[in-house]
């Protein structure tokens, strides 16, 4: 089994992630857990032979690893994430402006991807029931935290969707996949000045 978590610190991790096919293809992987790239070539819409490239780059910066095949056929190979996340923190890139300026570009192109996702699912969300339509959630919240309170939101955050994750993952192991969906969560917590903290 992967490890919870890789943190990418070097340049060339960031920039052979930071490009939006290859985003798509690892988001499009974890979600499969294991895949070929033909398989991932019919999700995306792409050709085999371009995402095979792009998947052996993932690899390269071992982002990704090769699978247990999962069928008989010996010429396919098969993938799977090197880890069950992927993070990307500033204090391991503050002092290095290169590996700051990459991350921006990085989280751009998440951000992208991200907005792009949700518009497809209020496009689609007719198509939902009405359970999953009441069970889905879009919230902001503006509360006045200091830095440490905000990176301790975001730790507990983060063990109370791995909490969820595990779940699900224990839930299919024992072969209860009724009623189960793949779900996208996308949090943001970030400072912002009004007008008026702006001003002189």
């Amino acid at each position: 089994m992967p490890p919870d978590e890789m943190r990418i610190t070097d340049l060339g991790t960031l920039k052979a992630f930071a490009h939006p096919l290859r985003l798509t293809l690892y988001r499009a992987l974890h979600v499969a857990r294991t895949a070929t790239a033909s398989q991932l070539a019919g999700q995306v819409g792409e050709a085999v032979s371009l995402v095979s490239y792009h998947l052996r780059k993932l690899a390269e910066h071992g982002l990704i690893e090769e699978a247990a095949p999962q069928s008989g056929d010996g010429r396919e190979r098969w993938w799977r994430p090197a880890a069950e996340g992927l993070t990307v923190r500033y204090e391991d890139l503050k002092g290095a402006p290169e590996l700051v300026a990459a991350q921006g570009a990085l989280t751009r192109i998440l951000l992208e991807q991200r907005a792009a996702l949700y518009r497809r699912h209020l496009d689609e969300s007719a198509t939902w029931s009405d359970d999953w339509r009441s069970a889905g959630f879009d919230a902001e919240y503006l509360p006045r935290l200091t830095a440490p309170e905000l990176a301790d939101l975001q730790r507990e955050l983060d063990a109370l969707i791995r909490k969820y994750q595990a779940l699900g993952r224990s839930a299919e192991a024992a072969g209860d996949t009724r009623g189960r969906e793949n779900v996208a969560i996308h949090l943001y917590g970030f400072p912002f000045r009004t007008r008026e903290d702006r001003q002189p």
